[in-house]
Parts: structure tokens; C-alpha cells; sequence
């Protein structure tokens, strides 16, 4: 337990789970130290006139020596909203129950998470959520109840509760949402990640992800031909999918069969065949692909291009006259084209199917309730980010209850778009295409720098992507 510069109260797990969040608010205390024979707490300093009474009520609520310790009514009050919140809002879950399981997973959908972590340590158990792209750490539960949950889980997802040694995936269907599982056997037992798939892309709109006014009208002419391939680029987590699925819903008219292959089915889409793959049993993108081309489809998409065998799958649709549309991993607009070159893939097919290579990022946004403004220094930006701009001030992240104390809410996506151009598809086939004069628009760094000196966000989480460019 730490204070810092007696602004900010860190707890352990431990020293927090020794109270309770009906004791701590009714007192205005927050434990400082545990021991069997005496315990310290800090106390709200407005209570200093009650603290002879409110020690003698600790000491039978506790059974041991009490020392409360004076400080700050804002320090106390920012501990309790952190760590103690009231009976009226969601308490963080620190017991394990019947229900145990089910509020978990009620709870991370409701709050926009991701992903539920369930790691087991030496000692303890850990929970985590992926929020807005960062893990935060949510409870601990006893190691006594572990057991329990993991068999629950895998009942719940339809997997071999007496199989510790090899990793499984399975899914848990809900009425508006799943969730995919996989379990991974590790040192001290099994760790289960769950990631929650929201099952409806109704909501989406193309218009609404990010793309800059000029971009969705270059990358929406794209996506309106009849055929080629539409490519989008990025790491694990930058939101592909999402664009890729706002692309299809912009696209599924009465008169368009599409079919989709995807690993795993994040959204449904009334009108669109989806395919889930099954690698264990020969059901592979460049299978499914394959099948697909007998379907009679105008648009295909597959959820990832992993192999040269893919590629030319995609390719061959393309040339047939179908648009394909498909996600790969690189970082940039450009080197998805040099991706598919390594592949193996001629550079003359590609300049000729290619319609567009979109690169794209998710960025979180700061936190409007406690964003604050400081002064900056140009020197603090990666020194291999050119700018002619000098920042005064720029915004930090700080952490309130509304961001769950983490400084952000929310994420943006940010775009690179290189349309294959005519000038573009002969730079590919010449394979000059990184030297040439045809590329043209805003990079991901540049986008990324427009939402740090607007504001939006801190240098934090865009120095990444400044040092990539």
C-alpha cells in the first residue's frame, strides 16, 4: 500500500479485500496496514472529533488494536469511489458464488470489455478485463474456488472438464452476445481467456469508424466495384473486423449474394451467408474459398489472408469477377502490397486485382470528466517523428470514475488509405512503389498526431505509432 505524495491511495488486493465496502464508507476509512494484533487506517480528517468512538467501534467489528491516521477529505473520497463503492453501484466482485460466473460475464458485457482473463498464480487467482484495449485488473477469488469455476466454464462451453493437459476452445451462447473460450494449461493450472462477441453489426455504420471525409469516399468507390480485392491491414486488436463487417452491411442489397468465412463469427448479418472455419476438419479459408466460387456469390469475404495458397485464392475470385474482401497483417498500407510480393504472389496480379490497401489503428481517447492540460516540450515526441508544429500544451491522462479510472474512454479508429491508382498498380509492377511519387495522403502517424495536438488523446498512446513513421 503506497501514497503518492498523499494524493493517491494504492492498495494491494489483499489489504483491500480486509473490509468491507459498507465499513469503509460508513466510517470513511481506508486500511493502511493489516496485522493480526493491530491494524492502521486512514481516516477522513472531517471525523477527527469522532475518532475515539470510531476506534472503540473498529476494535469489536475487528478484534484487535486500531490506529486510524488522519488525511485529506478528497484523498479518502478518491480511494472509496476506486476501491469501495457503494451499495448502489456495481461492487467489484470479490467472493466466489453460484452466480459468480454469470456476473462476471454480465458485468464485462455491460461495461464494453473485450476479454475476461482468469489466471492462476501460486497463491491466488486473478481476474482481468480488456478495456478499450488495455487489461485492468478487476478481482481475486481463492484458489479454493478455482476448481469449481474452470469445470464451470468448460460445461457452460461444452468441453472435457477431465482434460488439464492440452488447450481447448469452446463457445457459450447468450441471446444477444457469445462468448469464444480458450483454455491454455500453464504452470500452475489452466488459464481461460473469454472474449465476448457481440452478435448483432446492425449498429454499425461505415460513415461512423473514422475515416476522415475524403478517405470513405475514396474507399467507399473501392468497395462499389464489381470486382478485385479490397484489403485491410493491422495488428491484432485494430479493429479490422469492425470495418470489414461496416463494409458489408454498407453492401447487402436484395440483389447481392455474399458468403463469408470467418475464425470466429463475430457478428451476424441477416441477408449474409456465414461461414464458421474448422481447420480440424478441412474446413480452411482456402477450402471454404474454393466451395464458395460454386455459390454463385458477388462478394466474398474471408477474415484473414494468412498464406500465399489464400492469396491466390483471392486472387483467382477476384479475376472471375467477384469482389473479395479479407484482413492481413502488416503495418501499414504499403506493406500490405509488400507482404503479398514476400508471398510470392506476382506483382503484376497484384497491381491488376488490388482496389485499395487500407492500413488502421484503434486509439483510445482521453477521458473528457478528468482530462487535464499541461505544458509540453517538442523534445518529449520519438525523435524519428518529423514536425514543423510547436506544442505549448497538450492534454494527460488522469482517471476518474467515469473511465474506470484509467484516464480513457473509449477508442478511435484511425485510417491509411493507398487507392491503386493507375500510377500506384505500374509502381507495384515495377516494384518501386515505397520510392514513388504516386503515394499520396496522410500516413497513421500523421492521423495519430492530428488527435494528440486536437486533444483527443495523449502522446502516450500515440507513440507507437509516431515512432513507425
Amino acid at each position: 500500500m503506497s501514497v503518492d505524495n498523499l494524493m493517491h491511495i494504492e492498495l494491494s488486493v489483499e489489504i483491500q479485500q480486509s473490509i468491507s465496502s459498507d465499513v469503509a464508507n460508513h466510517f470513511l476509512i481506508i486500511p493502511k496496514d493489516i496485522a493480526d494484533q493491530e491494524s492502521v487506517f486512514f481516516i477522513d480528517e472531517t471525523k477527527t472529533s469522532e475518532i475515539n468512538n470510531i476506534k472503540e467501534e473498529l476494535k469489536l467489528i475487528f478484534n484487535k488494536r486500531i490506529i486510524l491516521e488522519p488525511i485529506g477529505s478528497s484523498v479518502i473520497k478518491k480511494a472509496l469511489s476506486i476501491y469501495y463503492r457503494k451499495n448502489d453501484e456495481k461492487p467489484r466482485l470479490i467472493s466466489y458464488g453460484n452466480d459468480f460466473l454469470e456476473d462476471l460475464i454480465f458485468e464485462a458485457k455491460n461495461i464494453n470489455a473485450s476479454d475476461i482473463h482468469i489466471e492462476i498464480y501460486e497463491e491466488d487467482v486473478r481476474v482481468r478485463l480488456r478495456i478499450d484495449g488495455q487489461l485492468i485488473e478487476k478481482n481475486h477469488i481463492k484458489r479454493d474456488n478455482y476448481l469449481e469455476l474452470i469445470n464451470q466454464i468448460k460445461i457452460k462451453s461444452n468441453l472435457d472438464i477431465t482434460e488439464k493437459r492440452l488447450p481447448q476452445d469452446g463457445r457459450i451462447e447468450y441471446e444477444d452476445f457469445d462468448i469464444r473460450v480458450s483454455i491454455l494449461p500453464t504452470h500452475h493450472g489452466e488459464k481461460v481467456v473469454m472474449r465476448i462477441l457481440g452478435r448483432d453489426a446492425s449498429h454499425l455504420d461505415i460513415y461512423q469508424l473514422g475515416f476522415e471525409e475524403e478517405d470513405v469516399l475514396l474507399y467507399l468507390e473501392a468497395v462499389k466495384k464489381t470486382n478485385g480485392i479490397v484489403l485491410i491491414s493491422g495488428p491484432t486488436g485494430s479493429g479490422k473486423t469492425t470495418t470489414l463487417y461496416a463494409t458489408l452491411k454498407h453492401l447487402n442489397k436484395i440483389n447481392r449474394n455474399i458468403v463469408t468465412v470467418e475464425d470466429p463469427i463475430e457478428y451476424t448479418l441477416k441477408g449474409v451467408n456465414q461461414v464458421q472455419l474448422k481447420e480440424n476438419i478441412g474446413l480452411t479459408f482456402t477450402s471454404a474459398l474454393r466451395s464458395f466460387l460454386r455459390q454463385d456469390p458477388d462478394i466474398i469475404m474471408l477474415g484473414e489472408i494468412r498464406d500465399v495458397q489464400t492469396a491466390q485464392m483471392a486472387i483467382r475470385a477476384s479475376l472471375t469477377g467477384h469482389l473479395v474482401l479479407s484482413t492481413i497483417h502488416t503495418n501499414s498500407s504499403i506493406g500490405t502490397i509488400s507482404r503479398l510480393v514476400d508471398m510470392g504472389v506476382p506483382s503484376f496480379l497484384i497491381a491488376e486485382t488490388i482496389n485499395i490497401s487500407v492500413a488502421q489503428r484503434l486509439v483510445r481517447t482521453l477521458c473528457n470528466t478528468c482530462k487535464k492540460e499541461v505544458d509540453f516540450n517538442n523534445e518529449d515526441l520519438p525523435r524519428t517523428f518529423k514536425t514543423s508544429m510547436s506544442i505549448k500544451k497538450h492534454h494527460i491522462a488522469v482517471g476518474c470514475h467515469d473511465c474506470y479510472h484509467t484516464g480513457y474512454k473509449g477508442r478511435r479508429a484511425i485510417y491509411e488509405i493507398l487507392p491503386i491508382t493507375y500510377e500506384v498498380a505500374e509502381a507495384i509492377k515495377k516494384n518501386t512503389l515505397e520510392r514513388s511519387d504516386a503515394i499520396k495522403g496522410k500516413r497513421l502517424s500523421d492521423k495519430a498526431f492530428n488527435l494528440f495536438t486536437n486533444g483527443l488523446t495523449s502522446l502516450d498512446e500515440v507513440y507507437p505509432i509516431l515512432i513507425n513513421s
